[in-house]
């Protein structure tokens, strides 16, 4: 009996599960009204539609199959001899030079001092960027003194300074932080620059018709307002704070990633090679990864678009 027939013949219908307000409902969901039997009340059912039943592929599956099809077929064209060893070893083969690195300390080792010099020049660089950008991004003095030079400098190849680092700074540690420092620092700035510079003027106006001080509007409205850039640039910083890394240890190094590579390019050890360049991409994606961590925590104010 449906709900019209109930009340046209007037049914007692027990309508308390209605005053309370609309029942929830879960997304992909639909609530249909069924009468109990000799019961003369109404029951809400869900009806979950067919999508929702359907067996799909967990995502990090999905994800895995890609790399997995990779390793397949590089294994498949060393074992057949089209893939020689001296051109690239075999997966099986660069597994195996992976654990003897790992089981005689070296590769931690190696790990260990080249992590030391990414987060030491990314605090420097990222102090340094965020600086400067605050000082050109919050006042039309300051960008007029340091904007331009900033894009100067930046249109120069970071790599390139390098003998004039070494000049400079001798062949210690210092030309391989100061290189990574200068990559991190201009991506900070044009992000961080960009994110005050792109804050909605409305929003603005807003905060000082609420009577916001010129340091409340910062902290309140401009300062959140650039966090998006300023994650963003910090993805990138840190993207280029590894590839500064490896021309950085090729100067003079005597430990690091770059070092195992230097010694292996000089013995044609392609597994050698190999393992520090997946060593190299694992802590890249653990590093994007702690990131995207941070901007969901920070962010969770913005909502933004996850895909279909």
């Amino acid at each position: 009996m449906t709900f019209d027939q109930a009340v046209a013949r007037d049914a007692p219908v027990d309508v308390a599960a209605e005053s309370t307000g609309p029942p929830s409902v879960r997304k992909g969901e639909e609530t249909g009204v069924k009468s109990a039997a000799g019961a003369g009340r109404l029951e809400l059912v869900r009806v979950d539609p067919v999508s929702a039943r359907r067996w799909s592929v967990p995502r990090w599956v999905r994800r895995t199959v890609g790399p997995l099809a990779l390793l397949v077929l590089w294994q498949a064209l060393s074992a057949s001899g089209v893939l020689e060893a001296g051109i690239l070893a075999s997966p099986g083969t660069i597994a195996a030079t992976a654990g003897d690195l790992v089981s005689d300390g070296t590769l931690p080792s190696a790990m260990l001092v080249s992590l030391q010099r990414v987060a030491v020049g990314l605090v420097l660089g990222g102090v340094i960027g965020v600086a400067l950008a605050l000082a050109s991004g919050l006042s039309r003095l300051g960008e007029d003194l340091v904007d331009a030079t900033v894009q100067m400098l930046r249109s120069v190849p970071w790599v390139g300074v390098i003998p004039l680092f070494i000049i400079w700074l001798g062949i210690g540690e210092a030309p391989k932080i100061a290189l990574i420092s200068l990559g991190v620092a201009f991506h900070l700035y044009l992000n961080v620059y960009a994110g005050i510079r792109g804050v909605d003027a409305q929003l603005v106006e807003a905060g000082q018709s609420l009577g916001l001080s010129r340091w409340g509007l910062i902290r309140h409205v401009v300062l959140p307002g650039a966090l998006p850039g300023a994650m963003t640039g910090l993805r990138y910083s840190l993207a280029t704070a590894w590839l500064a890394l490896v021309f950085g240890e090729q100067v003079n190094a005597d430990d690091g990633l770059g070092f195992l590579m230097n010694q292996a390019r000089e013995f044609f050890r392609t597994d050698v090679i190999v393992v520090c360049l997946v060593v190299y991409a694992i802590l890249g994606l653990l590093a994007d990864f702690l990131v995207r961590t941070l901007e969901r925590l920070l962010l969770q104010w913005r909502p933004t678009f996850t895909g279909q």
